[in-house]
């Protein structure tokens, strides 16, 4: 392959995405509305198409005026999405969905993908925005793909966790790291043993490309950092990263209550342990970037940029008060 047609490819994981398979040689046109920013717009390599996913004329005018054989669909939101897309790019060497680790329904260490159960989606879900939908809309999108490959359509789904990265407009990691930069003590809460599953956004490019170029059709192929961290650890990684020493602060309810405070008011919080087997994308020859490597990237990108994620978690007010608690016990 050396053709692909990516649905989105602006933003995050997209616009990593389009910079990986342009390294490996890849011809790319992009298919979006164009709302935001393109970042491909002079390269000799890319291409871009305007119109919108969710109109099926637009991705068929786009199938009709494209040369791919590869198709990535980055920014599939609801399972009438997929359906539209496996019917019209039936034809593609490759069709790649990106689902979610939110799509598993059951809390088991690791989720295994074909073993652990994913999330039911009625039909008023199928449609919804909201935020509490988002793991059913995508496990409904991965039951398409399967449904698709067994019709003959050569349909895989990739299920990244939480990604972090260059670029990532989320902020999650943003927070941390603005943190790091600001104070020589972090609060973490809870004992700083929690763990959330994440991944570098130049490995979810990969695991994308490889699995179109090497993955089986009707598979999904977890994706997420081969080392884990707990949240503390995480903090840490940080702060090696940003060149900072900081003290980690662990917090229990009682004393996150001082600052009107609860644990799950931390960006990457999760109170049971989200983790994903990711052994059968290692089996196609992925491998994911060293810990220390990846957050340097990512500090980088932080100190140019804008983002602080100061949107997504306490304000420093609050935590100083759970601080000031803490230090007198």
């Amino acid at each position: 392959m050396d053709t692909a047609l990516v649905i989105g490819g602006t933003r995050f994981v997209g616009r990593h995405l389009v910079d990986h398979l342009l390294d490996q040689g890849y011809d790319v046109t992009l298919f979006n509305r164009g709302n935001h920013g393109n970042p491909f717009a002079d390269h000799d390599r890319v291409d871009h198409v305007a119109g919108d996913r969710t109109v099926k004329t637009d991705l068929q005018a786009a199938a009709m005026t494209t040369a791919y054989e590869a198709v990535f669909d980055v920014v599939a939101y609801h399972p009438g999405d997929v359906e539209t897309a496996v019917e019209v790019f039936a034809d593609a060497d490759a069709y790649v969905y990106v689902s979610s680790g939110a799509a598993y329904g059951a809390e088991e260490i690791p989720k295994r993908e074909g073993e652990t159960s994913l999330k039911p989606c009625t039909p008023k879900q199928a449609t919804d925005d909201s935020r509490t939908t988002y793991g059913a809309r995508k496990a409904a999108g991965d039951r398409v793909v399967f449904e698709a490959a067994e019709e003959g359509v050569r349909a895989m789904s990739v299920r990244p966790c939480v990604v972090y990265g260059p670029h990532d407009y989320t902020e999650r990691t943003d927070y941390w790291l603005a943190r790091v930069r600001e104070n020589d003590r972090v609060l973490v809460p809870g004992d700083g043993t929690n763990v959330w599953h994440r991944v570098y956004a130049p490995d979810v490019a990969r695991a994308m490309r490889l699995v179109a170029e090497r993955g089986e059709a009707g598979e999904a192929y977890n994706v997420g950092d081969r080392r884990l961290t707990t949240l503390a650890e995480y903090v840490e990684l940080v702060a090696d990263a940003m060149g900072q020493e900081v003290e980690v602060v662990t917090a229990g309810g009682r004393a996150l209550a001082a600052g009107d405070l609860s644990s799950n008011d931390f960006p990457l919080y999760r109170p049971y342990p989200h983790v994903m087997s990711t052994a059968r994308l290692a089996a196609l020859g992925w491998e994911s970037t060293p810990l220390a490597t990846a957050m340097r990237a990512t500090a980088a990108d932080h100190r140019e940029s804008d983002r602080d994620g100061s949107g997504l978690g306490p304000a420093r007010m609050a935590e100083e008060r759970v601080l000031g608690v803490l230090d007198t016990m």
